[in-house]
């Protein structure tokens, strides 16, 4: 409906504009023999109705079709060069500009993330993500929240319902690695939970969920994680109760309390052919880079803390490595 809005605004007045200017050059040409730049001259201050002198004296037929021109073309110009200007006045040209720019920044993306819904949940997903410098597209319905977005990505904004295919497809769904759904309304998380795994099933959907048994329906839609804010938050805040350091450190690891620590997983994949199906010691990740292997994930999905140095890195396995921000990226440097 927008794209059609827009074409009658602009496209519209534009096309009669032009229909005006080449039926003007095609009559003077074909009745005064006038070459294209006399004609097109001779078009403009006819339309324009500016009174200047004619560029040779015209016939009895170019009179008549002259004054046809001049009686056809006043409203009609008139009303083209209004709706322009207004279109442009008005804002809506910067808007429409803005909204071309922005699909066509997010078209040129890979291994994105989409966040749907920016309340507090969104905002703060958004900003972890932006500690590690991902890449992320926002989904947004209400224009007064779009119009608060001030992250390192605002640029990467589609205003839009989240639920529908075509947002979802305008976001890079097909091009995205993850998807993150922070809507207060469950039906609402569950149907975009649907639509995205059915657009691209091999992406990774975390979803929210305020409602007692809509994380099972969510999960079944195909949501891989299911994360309920209002049980979480109490639940940390009891662990806070009675193991406040040990929750609080666990924070500081995870991403919340600084910027200098990260714990990242290392997957088989991201290892080069040379590190791949080698066990832990051969590696020698904390001699070469000085981080810490804290955990492992081995190909059945079971974790193991404190891996043994003797195990070994199949495919589907993950390592769980944590270390300041420069030990991190020179491991990645090193193995990636």
């Amino acid at each position: 409906m927008r794209s059609i809005r827009h074409f009658s605004k602009i496209y519209i007045p534009l096309a009669i504009l032009m229909l005006i200017v080449c039926v003007g050059i095609g009559g003077f040409i074909a009745i005064e023999n006038y070459d294209f730049l006399e004609a097109f001259y001779m078009t403009i201050i006819t339309v324009a109705t500016v009174g200047f002198q004619e560029v040779r004296p015209l016939s009895d037929n170019g009179r008549l079709f002259t004054a046809f021109l001049i009686i056809t073309s006043f409203g009609t110009f008139a009303y083209a060069v209004t709706s322009i200007s207004k279109y442009v006045m008005d804002g809506e040209f910067n808007i429409y500009y803005k909204n071309f720019k922005n699909l066509s920044a997010i078209n040129k993306l890979e291994n994105h993330v989409i966040i749907c819904g920016f309340g507090r949940n969104g905002r703060q997903a958004a900003h972890v993500l932006k500690k590690h410098d991902t890449r992320f597209v926002v989904v947004e319905e209400k224009k007064e929240v779009v119009a608060t977005v001030n992250h390192k990505y605002s640029d990467l904004i589609v205003e839009g319902d989240g639920t529908l295919d075509e947002t979802l497809l305008k976001a890079g769904i097909l091009k995205a690695k993850a998807l993150i759904t922070t809507l207060p309304i469950d039906a609402d998380n569950l149907f975009i939970v649907l639509s995205a795994r059915a657009l691209n099933p091999k992406l990774i959907i975390i979803s929210r969920a305020s409602e007692d048994n809509s994380d099972k329906k969510i999960k079944m839609a195909g949501a891989d994680n299911v994360i309920m804010p209002d049980k979480l938050g109490g639940a940390h805040m009891a662990s806070l109760v009675m193991k406040p350091d040990v929750m609080e450190f666990v924070d500081y690891i995870t991403g919340q309390g600084g910027d200098n620590i990260r714990l990242e997983e290392i997957t088989f994949a991201n290892l080069s052919a040379e590190f791949q199906n080698k066990t832990i010691k051969d590696l020698e990740i904390r001699n070469r880079s000085g981080a810490n292997i804290i955990g492992f994930k081995t190909a059945q999905g079971d974790y193991v803390i404190n891996p043994n140095p003797n195990t070994e890195i199949i495919p589907d396995a993950k390592l769980f490595v944590l270390g300041t921000t420069d030990q991190i990226n020179k491991l990645k440097e090193l193995f990636a």
